[in-house]
């Protein structure tokens, strides 16, 4: 069965920067029909699902926007686009404060100023911001929610998108989606790495890890220019549970020591990057393992830990009761993740222009696969989202609503009918194998040179033909077999990255052997467009 829908405007997920974005169209234009599709349900999916403590993006008091862009420049060590910095930071606050309208708690002091978290953060009580947006967006007669749909692909016309097609994750029904203007606002790509953890313990990480890198994957496969896969996250988590450590960092002034009770990360500078390295080049040098310094912490400060972390990653607090650990008597142990693509963190993600349109017509993107704009987090997606929301505004009446295009519903079927003797579980994990092994993974330190990166396009590549055969039982197996084949899209066009980048910028997230020093000559961007499933590399200036 497939169902044919028409819009003005496609936003294909319904986390952070989709939702916003269909409630800012809307308040521009109400007239404008929207259709939200969104693989799991909005009220508890994306990156907020659960819920965050902080916003990591926002303009301090005695700070400017300027301020905001220079500093996550220079976090990037260079590589990120100056222009769309400065058009996220101008609105980071007047976001937060329309958020804020729409009923999130933000921590307020005596006077009635937010509650400030070093220059760049406020506190928030924020375990129900996806149920709040989810909540507005739902007021709104123009918008349609269609949940339980994941998105295979787009529609094309030319270098066009026109809209997008997908099945229902439960029930066997295929979607067709036409629209003038595609907002791409997915997220990420966990899982292309062998996690921290193994077995059925695998999914335990930092990114949720059913962000499969979809969007990424739709528009390597449509030919959009792609930038900065190589500039990989690495988050410096605590150690088993894969709790933040930024609460233990800013909240109790936690520093960083090493089994001497050493402080070292002088010797390694401070960015998000040198962080992770530092404890990586700790370990390597036999001063392992790494703590955050929380002994001696007054019991006002153990409770706030205790309940800052029972709110939002309980599994520490529990680790802490359930150990008799408690941080007031031990430090707490830290270790880097695997990595991730992910361009609310870096740059990584689709090129896109100050207006958040992509390479192809008639799509943007927005939140974390739209790159070039480093350090947003969730207040930077807003802030994109909202940009969009002018923009599509401003021109969508210029757009002609294109007509029907079909798809092949034997994409889908076939896998009904194969026979294969390998399961996803089984290739997955194959996957993130080779990603481990070849292409600087957790257990290499993050490292790797070419004669790898060599093995792991052919291992991927067959793995990728082995994947074609793989048989779906209903139509949760039919998402899993996309989700793995997305996950490999990304890791062949990373490789590629990897491989361009002759040099190694950000030791932490990723060491190249063969080039282990910074070369000024890759003070570039890194982009690719991909062609018939061949993949060539753009080197373009810095904006």
């Amino acid at each position: 069965m497939t169902e044919n829908f028409f819009a003005d405007v496609l936003i294909i997920g319904g986390g952070t920067a989709g939702l916003f974005a269909a409630i800012k169209i809307s308040e521009l234009n109400p007239a404008t029909k929207i259709i939200v599709v969104e693989k799991a349900d909005i009220r508890r999916s994306g990156c907020l699902a659960s819920g965050v403590n902080a916003l990591n993006a926002y303009v301090g008091k005695n700070h400017t926007p300027e301020d905001y862009a220079d500093y996550a420049f220079n976090d990037a060590h260079g590589i990120a686009d100056k222009n769309l910095l400065l058009t996220m930071a101008r609105r980071l606050n007047s976001v937060t404060q329309q958020i804020e309208r729409l009923g999130l708690t933000i921590e307020k002091d005596a006077q009635g100023n937010y509650v400030e978290r070093g220059w760049r953060n406020v506190k928030i009580n924020g375990e129900n911001l996806k149920p709040i947006l989810a909540n507005a967006v739902k007021k709104f007669p123009n918008v349609t929610i269609l949940n339980h749909v994941n998105i295979a692909d787009f529609l094309l016309d030319g270098d066009k998108v026109v809209g997008a097609y997908g099945f229902n994750t439960r029930k066997k029904i295929f979607y067709n989606f036409t629209a003038k203007v595609t907002l791409i606002a997915t997220g990420g790509a966990s899982g292309i790495y062998l996690p921290n953890h193994s077995g059925g313990s695998r999914h335990q990480m930092w990114y949720p890890p059913f962000n499969t890198g979809a969007g990424y994957a739709m528009g390597i496969r449509a030919g959009a220019e792609m930038t900065t896969f190589e500039m990989r996250f690495v988050a410096l988590r605590c150690k088993d549970t894969i709790a933040p450590t930024g609460t233990l960092a800013q909240g109790v002034g936690a520093a960083q020591i090493n089994s001497r009770g050493e402080l070292y990360q002088q010797n390694y500078g401070n960015t998000t990057s040198e962080r992770v390295f530092a404890v990586t080049a700790e370990n390597f040098a036999g001063r392992a393992p790494c703590y955050l310094q929380t002994v001696g912490i007054s019991d006002a400060q153990e409770k706030f830990l205790l309940d800052a972390y029972l709110n939002m990653s309980p599994a520490q607090t529990l680790k802490w009761i359930e150990t008799n650990q408690l941080p007031k008597n031990f430090n707490v142990e830290v270790a880097g993740t695997e990595p991730y693509i992910v361009g609310g963190h870096t740059a990584a993600g689709y090129r896109v222009n100050a207006n958040r349109q992509t390479t192809l017509k008639n799509l943007f993107a927005a939140g974390d696969v739209a790159g070039g704009c480093p350090q947003k987090y969730v207040t930077g997606a807003f802030a994109e989202a909202e940009i969009v929301a002018e923009k599509i505004s401003e021109t969508l009446n210029e757009i002609k609503m294109p007509a029907l295009k079909t798809f092949n519903a034997d994409e889908f079927e076939r896998f009904f009918a194969n026979d294969s003797p390998f399961t996803v579980d089984e290739l997955e994990i194959s996957m993130q194998t080779t990603m481990d092994e070849y292409a600087g993974g957790l257990t290499q330190n993050y490292r790797f040179n070419g004669r790898q990166l060599d093995l792991a396009v052919a291992n991927i590549t067959r793995i990728e033909k082995i994947s074609e055969n793989l048989r779906a039982e209903n139509m949760y197996d039919l998402l899993k077999i996309f989700e793995l084949r997305e996950r490999l899209t990304v890791a062949k066009v990373l490789i590629e990255h990897l491989k361009a980048r002759q040099e190694t910028r950000w030791a932490g997230f990723a060491q190249n052997l063969d080039f282990p020093n910074r070369n000024e000559k890759f003070n570039c961007f890194v982009n690719s467009v991909t062609t018939g499933g061949v993949t060539k590399i753009i080197f373009r200036e810095l904006s």
